[in-house]
């Protein structure tokens, strides 16, 4: 399984990226999704999350700027980041638990995407 990641970049505060993850090869289910993000000296934090069914969580910090969802057909995540700040610099990884065909659970990372934030 592969996970590819893509839509960060440099952007003015206040400004806006939307951040792709799509999934491929040997998968039977896709169950949670999310994205993760590791600012320079800082510990990687979960930022937001979709469970199969829809519910999503986030951190307090991007509550109401940052939306995320997914596209089950296409085996894709997505966050939609506004009202962007300095302090949401950081590289972004997309996280996934997946069903095997063999029912085994397990979880892949994305290659990480950048994205800066200018004041």
């Amino acid at each position: 399984v592969q996970l590819q990641a893509s839509g960060g970049g440099l952007v003015q505060s206040g400004g806006s990226l939307r951040l792709s993850c799509t999934a491929s090869g040997t998968i039977f289910k896709i169950n949670a999704m999310g994205w993760y993000r590791q600012a320079p000296g800082k510990q990687r934090e979960l930022v937001a999350r979709i469970t199969s069914g829809g519910s999503t969580a986030y951190i307090d910090s991007v509550k109401g700027r940052f939306t995320i969802s997914r596209d089950n057909a296409k085996n894709t995540v997505y966050l939609q980041m506004n009202s962007l700040k300095p302090e949401d610099t950081a590289v972004y990884y997309c996280n996934v638990d997946i069903l095997d065909w063999g029912n085994i659970p397990l979880n892949y990372w994305g290659q990480g995407t950048q994205v800066t934030v200018s004041s």
